[in-house]
């Protein structure tokens, strides 16, 4: 059984490959739920040595999204690389996709065939997803269907869309992160991170007035109402029109 020295050892290399609070406490939450579901299967008379892992105080405030000319920048220093780092900056912007939902994407997870391409994301066993209505169908607007078509040419004998970060059986999005925020501050205001590109793309669609609960289907938030839980929900067509409204290009 693990101690919680060594729980505290995990956290403080967690931090020092700049990995933020926030997701180092996500983390830590589902490693004690598989130790606490150990201890209750097996009957073990111990306490989880993850349960009071000290974890510093984080600035709390508003998360800052990126001004749409700020994003143009970086799409253009994204095009210039043109490498599995850049391509998923490129997706989180065009898509407002999570950065794990986006990192652990396979290759037949994207459909380009029909009339509108789009990403069928779903849950796998390397990568879930954060609720039930994460589970989506999005659009391919702008340059992506090509920029994508590159990427299946990469590393062709893979199965994942990105493999820099499907190394192991569970996607690294931690991993992606500290790289990507690395890359990106130089170019970023002040209080705006990787995860900022979600938090602009909701503005962008705000901007040209897609209806929230529209918003919310493509982007795969939570919508309140009893009315939301009936129906199929908006079809691609629906998503295309409005997203395509605030295409990069």
């Amino acid at each position: 059984m693990y101690s919680s020295s060594e729980a505290a050892t995990v956290r403080d290399k967690e931090l020092k490959k700049g990995i933020s609070v926030a997701s180092i406490k996500r983390n830590f939450s589902t490693v004690r739920s598989v130790i606490n579901l150990s201890i209750s299967e097996h009957g073990i008379n111990c306490v989880n040595p993850f349960s009071r892992t000290f974890m510093p105080e984080t600035e709390k405030g508003k998360r800052h999204p990126i001004p749409l000319e700020t994003i143009k920048s970086i799409r253009d220093e994204c095009l210039k690389e043109n490498d599995e780092m850049r391509w998923i900056i490129l997706m989180l912007a065009e898509t407002g996709m999570r950065l794990g939902e986006v990192v652990g994407l396979l290759k037949k997870d994207v459909i380009l065939e029909e009339r509108i391409p789009y990403i069928d994301l779903h849950p796998h066993p390397w990568r879930s997803l954060k609720t039930l209505g994460s589970a989506r169908q999005i659009p391919l607007i702008g340059n992506l269907p090509k920029l994508i078509e590159t990427m299946l040419q990469y590393r062709s004998d893979s199965a994942y869309l990105f493999p820099r970060y499907n190394k192991t059986d569970v996607s690294n999005a931690n991993s992606a992160s500290a790289a990507l925020n690395k890359w990106l501050k130089p170019m970023l205001p002040e209080k705006c991170v990787v995860h900022s590109f979600r938090h602009s793309f909701r503005d962008r669609l705000r901007a040209v007035e897609c209806p929230s609960d529209i918003i919310d289907a493509i982007g795969g938030w939570k919508t309140f109402g009893v009315g939301q839980g009936y129906g199929s929900g908006y079809g691609l067509d629906v998503k295309y029109k409005w997203m395509n409204m605030i295409a990069l290009n």
